[in-house]
């Protein structure tokens, strides 16, 4: 049995971050259903990555006493666990709860972490996982990843772009950002 065989990938989904990076950076508006991540795929990827079984936990803020019934249905269909807190208006409920999970992991002497963020609020977590000899990664859009969440990758830090490395996405999003001359695909702008 592989060392791997019996250790877990924690996807931590912080779906504001994600959806508010898409939105209002990437888009520039509301994202298109065909816009929108495929959640199945990211956790496929959790999976393969490192050939572990992977547990997608997705944190929702629900503060406002409401949640998106259809959206968490879907989730659990994908074999994700949302997870809806809530808190008080001024309180960051689903970095918290991130940071805290990212704590019990710790905690619990035993598996790694993959965080689809852009937010350096998680970076003294990470670094403690890294130092750990954790595997850490980070799904995002490389282009608006907090620098110095970023610069872990010195330490050890995974970086995979949801769009180029994952493929999340059915339509190509127009993003503009530093293309590696090697992964240069002209027809995609013609």
């Amino acid at each position: 049995m592989s060392e791997s065989a019996d250790r877990t990938t924690y996807l931590l989904v912080d779906g504001e971050n994600i959806d508010a990076t898409l939105g209002m950076s990437v888009l520039g508006r509301r994202p298109e259903p065909a816009e929108r991540p495929r959640w199945d795929r990211i956790l496929h990827f959790t999976q393969e990555v490192w050939h572990e079984d992977a547990r997608g936990l997705f944190f929702l803020n629900a503060t406002s006493g409401q949640m998106p019934m259809s959206f968490v249905q879907a989730l659990l269909a994908m074999d994700f666990r949302p997870i809806p807190l809530a808190g008080t208006g001024t309180e960051k409920v689903v970095d918290i709860g991130i940071q805290r999970t990212m704590e019990a992991i710790l905690a619990q002497g035993s598996g790694d972490v993959l965080l689809a963020s852009h937010d350096g609020d998680y970076i003294p977590q990470v670094e403690r996982l890294l130092d750990d000899g954790r595997r850490v990664g980070v799904l995002c859009f490389r282009e608006f990843l907090n620098s110095e969440l970023a610069g872990l990758a010195d330490r050890g830090l995974q970086i995979y772009d949801l769009e180029d490395d994952l493929g999340a996405f059915n339509a190509v999003l127009p993003r503009v950002r530093i293309i590696p001359l090697a992964s240069f695909d002209p027809s995609r702008y013609l």
